[in-house]
């Protein structure tokens, strides 16, 4: 047991964590954080409601050893649930569970009813049906003593004679199969024929069968979407999405990567956990649809190059350092009992190519739903995630990158951050005047200030601020003069209003004032700038190689993307100067990148030509990106103007450091020379002192 008087315990997916006496129950510690685990029976250990895992091994970024050793033993209260109703090994119940050592909790995806949503829905867009898998009735000749040609070889033959599939063959899995079905059928069968490459048999049912089904699968590193295709109509009939459950391992890309450093024995785990909950999407959609797993004939995967090849089993230690090596980077069509996917044992699987060692199929996805290399518009592609991937160009010239933006416009890293989920503020306003807000929560479709919201409140009540939200916020506070262009929060206007508090050295702006307070922080400012002086970076880059000053159109994709407002994009700096109007969300292009892959065998073709001709850029080896990003560090830069975004919105003038800051950073000044303080205060220090 551990002998520490505390334990830092830190909640997934939520990303929640906190210091806990040693002995205190997992379930009052989930709720003093405001983890919601649920538990009807008052923590009596009856409903079994409140199981929580621990998830093991060592997690570097938190500076967390977990283990479940540092849970107590199963108490007799577990014993007898278990012995009753039914528990897992890995799973504990969290009112009998208590603390002895530092701990990473999952709750499973069944125990978070007030769970993250999943936004990445399926974009309504018409796709032309010519997919790779066929489905064709063929009648077969009954067997002849003079022509002694096997049940297989006639069936191939007359597919060849019905069908035009010349030089078919059967799935070797599947022979075993043929005689049984040709005769319950009468020598009339319906078969898939993947046509990829060489028409290959890999299913057959007796009779005629007209149900095919086809999956297209969005792995990102935050959420997992899952459509399910009509191959026969070429229409998406379910879709379904859940938190990324590898989401316990690391918050972002590089994280998971550095536990596989710390956990060479780890990636069976990660792969495991990322197929399981595909697995269990596929299940919904089918479920939805009142169809089975073995009707789905086909499965389009895209990713960020991470998650491509933790989907499949491989590595990805290699991407954690230059030169960021893909184990493969070309598409991929294999089985689908290769990797045990739980479709029909015959179907395939295509995933899309990478474009770079930390631009994936994702990337590619999008780009061939949104078309850049179609027009003669200069175009800027952006998914906004915790690695936003940029790609930039046209007809005559395409180039991509990836910017390391961290999991800030997640909520992660944000004092009162989280995702989105119902009572995450996703809307602000304030009051230039007043510096009052207004807010909107998920969930509540009135602003705060109107009778509805009151009324509301309390079904869903104020959690925290989301990715959009923090957006908002920060560009808000920097419209109406709360913060500089520098990024810092004026002490100054405390005396104006009491919506500024001081924090220790620096200040902060109380957003929510209710059952909890919500503060953006100075610490909140900095994360966000960071995050966003990375992405800004990596679009000049491109623009600096293709020779431009300006782009002709912006589009934003991914679930973030989609939910940002592109004018306080643009105030932030997160984004170039463009003419508003011309600024778009696109909802999940890599998922309708996957779909139309999935549709249309054709659109396989020109994205693997397409990423062929991509320009591949590596922000971390260019010089000029340390530049850049020195300059996007300020709202909305330093350097760049935002004549068009000027047009739409009155942006404050630069102005000099108030007095009442000067005077704060007196008093740093000789605090610094009195002698350091806490390593948390030395932070704050170094945050103030980087916006001079």
């Amino acid at each position: 047991m551990d002998t520490k008087a505390d334990a830092l315990v830190l909640f997934m997916p939520s990303g929640r964590r906190g210091r806990f006496p040693i002995g205190t129950p997992v379930l009052d510690a989930a709720r003093q954080l405001g983890v919601y685990v649920e538990s009807v029976c008052g923590g009596r250990g009856i409903c079994g409601r409140c199981q929580v895992s621990v998830a093991e091994g060592v997690f570097a970024k938190h500076q967390i050893t977990s283990s479940a050793d540092h849970l107590t033993a199963r108490s007799q209260t577990e014993e007898r649930y278990a012995r009753l109703r039914g528990l897992a090994a890995d799973r504990r119940l969290s009112c009998s569970a208590l603390i002895t050592g530092d701990l990473v909790i999952d709750v499973p995806v069944e125990a978070q009813t007030n769970r993250a949503l999943v936004r990445k829905r399926a974009e309504a867009r018409p796709i032309e049906r010519d997919p790779a898998m066929r489905l064709c009735y063929v009648e077969v000749d009954e067997p002849d003593m003079e022509q002694p040609l096997g049940d297989a070889d006639r069936l191939v033959r007359a597919l060849e004679a019905q069908w035009g599939f010349a030089g078919a063959s059967i799935d070797f899995p599947l022979l075993a199969r043929v005689q049984d079905c040709l005769r319950r059928g009468g020598w009339k069968v319906t078969v898939a024929v993947h046509t990829h490459t060489r028409p290959t048999v890999v299913a057959i049912w007796p009779g005629f069968r007209d149900t095919m089904y086809g999956i297209a699968v969005d792995i990102g590193s935050t959420t997992i979407a899952c459509h399910l295709c009509d191959m026969l109509t070429g229409r998406t009939v379910a879709s379904a999405g859940t938190a990324n459950p590898q989401i316990r391992f690391g918050e972002d890309l590089m994280s998971r990567v550095s536990y596989l450093m710390m956990n060479p024995d780890g990636l069976p785990a990660l792969t495991a956990a990322v197929r399981g909950a595909i697995e269990g999407l596929i299940d919904k959609v089918t479920g939805d649809v009142g169809a089975d797993r073995a009707d789905v004939l086909e499965a389009v995967f895209v990713g960020n190059p991470i998650m491509h090849h933790l989907f499949l089993g491989i590595d990805p230690r290699e991407l954690g350092g230059a030169p960021f090596a893909l184990a493969v980077s070309g598409a991929l069509t294999f089985p689908a009992r290769d990797i045990g996917l739980g479709i029909n044992p015959g179907g395939r699987v295509y995933t899309l190519p990478c474009i770079a060692g930390h631009v994936g199929a994702d990337a590619a996805g999008a780009t061939l739903a949104e078309g850049p290399h179609r027009g003669e518009e200069i175009t800027l592609l952006v998914d906004v995630g915790t690695n936003a991937e940029i790609v930039l160009g046209n007809r005559d010239r395409i180039l991509a990158a990836s910017s390391p933006t961290g999991p800030a416009f997640e909520g992660a890293e944000i004092s009162c951050g989280q995702r989105a989920a119902p009572g995450a503020i996703e809307r602000v306003r304030i009051d230039p005047q007043t510096l009052e807000p207004r807010i909107r929560v998920i969930g509540i479709d009135a602003w705060s200030d109107e009778a509805e919201f009151a009324e509301r409140i309390d079904q869903v009540g104020v959690t925290g601020i989301c990715g959009s939200g923090i957006i908002e916020a920060i560009a808000e506070m920097y419209l109406s003069g709360i913060i500089t262009s520098e990024g810092v929060i004026d002490g100054a206007l405390a005396a104006r209003s009491e919506r500024i508090v001081a924090t220790g050295r620096t200040f902060a702006y109380v957003l929510w004032r209710g059952t909890h307070e919500l503060k953006v922080t100075q610490n909140d400012v900095r994360a966000i700038q960071l995050a966003k002086a990375a992405l800004y970076a990596g679009v000049k880059l491109l623009m600096d190689k293709l020779g431009i000053a300006a782009v002709d159109r912006i589009k934003l994709a991914g679930a973030f993307g989609s939910f940002i407002d592109p004018k306080y994009a643009m105030v932030l700096g997160l984004i170039p100067d463009c003419d508003l109007a011309r600024v778009v969300a696109v909802g999940n292009a890599a998922g309708t990148g996957a779909r139309m892959c999935l549709i249309n065998k054709g659109y396989r073709a020109e994205v693997e030509k397409l990423v062929a001709r991509i320009e591949k850029i590596e922000t971390a080896l260019e010089p000029r990106f340390q530049e850049h990003f020195v300059n996007a560090m300020a709202l909305p830069n330093k350097v760049d103007a935002f004549p068009r975004l000027s047009e739409a919105v009155s942006l404050p003038a630069p102005r000099l450091v108030t007095d009442g800051e000067a005077a704060g950073r007196r008093r740093e000044r000789r605090r610094e020379r009195g002698g350091g303080r806490g390593s948390e205060q030395g932070g704050e220090r170094n945050d103030s002192a980087s916006a001079d």
